[in-house]
């Protein structure tokens, strides 16, 4: 408890939107069938501060974008319960990848003895088709890579309003990303695998959201910003932003 008043207390937010369930977020960090490269990989994730920030509860109908080996889908799960329903969207662009297929299979050999998780594999075209509406949108770590040339580069404008589409009034997109110097060129996104805090801010506001909240969460100021996030010398460890935006409920 007092780790996650702790958390609270350091996520600044511009305004407060559906709340976390405290209990509900400490069960899923603390689920023994979590696998064990999960539980090494949450020190620098930091999943019940992120959880916490993203507003996951119980019985909420959520989206994990680009889902990869699932890290976030498993939480997810066991937090929507079973009210809820999680959609972990993989884009056959990305999954072809050796370092991405592995973890993805995984996933899903996992996700087939939940009922409520439900595992796709799609073109990045048709990847924003759910048969319900949506409480959350999230994306973690790869919103740069819908400007890059192997997806396509998506129509950016054009996926943030599906996206908004998709979700309830009232629901949320949070994206979590690598963070590119203030004054970055565009293609920082192509180069180093990074973006501009201001960037994702100006496009998702674009298709219509509020942003609601802001948090440095998972900041790392010794991250110079200059290299690309797979180096050696910062991987796991790069300064990432992470920003709420709310669709307005009129």
């Amino acid at each position: 408890m007092r780790t996650l008043l702790i958390a609270a207390l350091a996520v600044p937010s511009i305004a407060v939107a559906a709340p976390s369930t405290p209990g509900a977020v400490a069960r899923a960090v603390a689920d023994p069938s979590r696998p064990a490269e999960d539980v090494a990989r949450d020190a620098n994730r930091r999943p019940a501060e992120t959880l916490a920030f993203m507003g996951a509860r119980p019985g909420m109908k959520v989206a994990d974008y680009i889902a990869n080996s699932g890290y976030f889908t498993r939480l997810l799960s066991d937090v929507a319960g079973p009210r809820g329903h999680v959609y972990a969207v993989e884009l056959n662009e990305i999954v072809k990848f050796a370092n991405v297929a592995k973890g993805y299979a995984g996933l899903k050999d996992w996700a087939a003895g939940r009922a409520n998780v439900t595992v796709s594999t799609v073109p990045v075209c048709d990847s924003l088709g759910f048969p319900e509406k949506l409480d959350l949108f999230w994306i973690a770590q790869n919103y740069h890579d819908l400007h890059d040339k192997f997806l396509g580069p998506t129509d950016v404008g054009q996926f943030n309003r599906r996206v908004f589409e998709a979700l309830k009034p009232g629901g949320l997109y949070v994206v979590l990303d690598h963070s590119a110097l203030a004054d970055a060129p565009d293609d920082v996104t192509e180069t180093l695998h990074r973006i501009r805090r201001d960037r994702v801010v100006k496009e998702v506001e674009a298709a219509g959201f509020e942003l609601v909240g802001s948090s440095d969460l998972l900041a790392n100021p010794d991250d110079p910003r200059t290299k690309e996030v797979f180096d050696d010398t910062i991987r796991g460890r790069t300064d990432q932003f992470l920003l709420k935006f709310r669709k307005p409920r009129r």
